[in-house]
């Protein structure tokens, strides 16, 4: 497969206790900021222990062939999603908040501009097998 997957972005990680904010490209979403509502998408929420839910997450992830486990800790989960095709590389992000019992979520496209919406689509997808 050809793989496109351009240079991880330096502003990745948790800052403080939130993801980074979502550049001006529409590319990206991520539920730390509701002050960017082009970029905001909820937070992820279950009716399980927040520690059942991220242990969910951490199985649907490895089961998913587009998915590389970049870096895993026990709050905090970087995933790079390929895509079938070209192999363009989306980052995804997840910070799992226990004071708010939420699994904050980012998602963006290395490359390009517009991703016609597959970054919240994914993490809709992920929001929907987790609840």
């Amino acid at each position: 497969m050809l793989k496109i997957s351009g240079k991880k972005p330096d502003s990745l990680g948790v800052k403080g206790d939130k993801l980074s904010k979502c550049s001006w490209k529409p590319n990206c979403v991520c539920s730390c900021y509701h002050d960017d509502p082009d970029h905001f998408i909820e937070p992820i929420n279950s009716r399980k222990p927040l520690e059942s839910t991220w242990a969910e997450l951490i199985t649907m992830i490895n089961e998913d062939k587009s998915a590389k486990t970049v870096t895993q800790s026990e709050h905090y989960l970087h995933i790079e999603f390929s895509s079938s095709l070209l192999g363009f590389v989306d980052d995804v992000e997840f910070l799992a908040a226990a004071e708010d019992q939420v699994i904050h979520v980012r998602s963006a496209s290395r490359l390009g501009v517009r991703d016609f919406g597959v970054n919240r689509k994914r993490i809709e997808a992920i929001r929907t097998h987790l609840s």
